[in-house]
């Protein structure tokens, strides 16, 4: 089954009598368990393109399935228990809590769950996961005892602790250095391999893209395909580099 699948969707925003398309009749397939990155520059539509497929947003028209759902006008509220259900984020600004430890930040969404889980065993999932991430030695510590690179495996770890399907990760090495980067990225690629969990790395940069088994790229709403492009594990779209 795909994981996502986008058919003709189109995203206007209207600033006041003005109507601004952004997303321009886009349509792809991502394959459950792919490993894909998401490239644009400022201005290319990416951002939205993220937002609807994370289930920030909605679009104008067309359609969105993912894992076989038809989501793409589900209410806000619906939008929101499926990305407690279905979906982890990870973001370039980290969003931690300043004040809150680290397996405080991971157990957090568990709070949102639909299904109890006993305080032992929440814990334990939560220590589990940074155990995971490297940072099982770190469990009481505050973002700013936490380097860059921890933080971002915080992040990582509470992205998890839903156990999502999807995993959209918005330029997470944005403010890290090129070797934590490297580290973080090799990280999203075992979680890839040995979970399983489709990944969509959202970025600007072609080193992160390297990375991923596929390249989509944006450009002015549109998405840029070439013949050569066969879908996953397949070629680079034309015009990449």
């Amino acid at each position: 089954m795909d994981s996502i699948r986008l058919s003709e969707i189109h995203r206007v925003y209207e600033l006041g009598e003005v109507r601004v398309p952004v997303l321009k009749g886009v349509s792809i397939t991502i394959a459950r368990g792919e490993m894909v990155a998401l490239m644009g520059t400022s201005g290319s539509g990416k951002t939205t393109l993220m937002n609807i497929l994370g289930c920030l947003d909605h679009p104008t028209s067309g359609r969105y399935w993912l894992d076989g759902e038809e989501v793409s006008q589900l209410s806000s509220d619906d939008r929101a228990a499926l990305r407690n259900r279905k979906i982890g984020f990870v973001f370039q600004s980290f969003n931690l809590l300043p004040r809150t430890t680290a397996i405080e930040q991971v157990l957090m969404p568990l709070e949102y769950r639909e299904e109890e889980m006993g305080d032992r065993a929440r814990r334990a999932w939560a220590t589990d996961l940074l155990g995971r991430v490297g940072l099982g030695d770190r469990l009481d510590h505050r973002p700013t005892q936490l380097s860059g690179g921890q933080q971002q495996r915080v992040a990582i770890a509470r992205s998890l602790v839903n156990r999502p399907s999807v995993l959209f990760a918005d330029e997470p090495t944005g403010n890290l250095d090129s070797r934590t980067s490297e580290d973080v990225l090799e990280m999203f690629r075992k979680l890839n391999e040995a979970e399983g969990i489709t990944i969509v790395l959202v970025t600007h940069d072609a080193g992160v893209a390297l990375h991923a088994q596929r390249t989509i790229h944006i450009k002015d709403g549109l998405i840029e395909t070439g013949p050569e492009d066969s879908g996953p594990g397949g070629s680079q779209p034309k015009g990449s580099h």
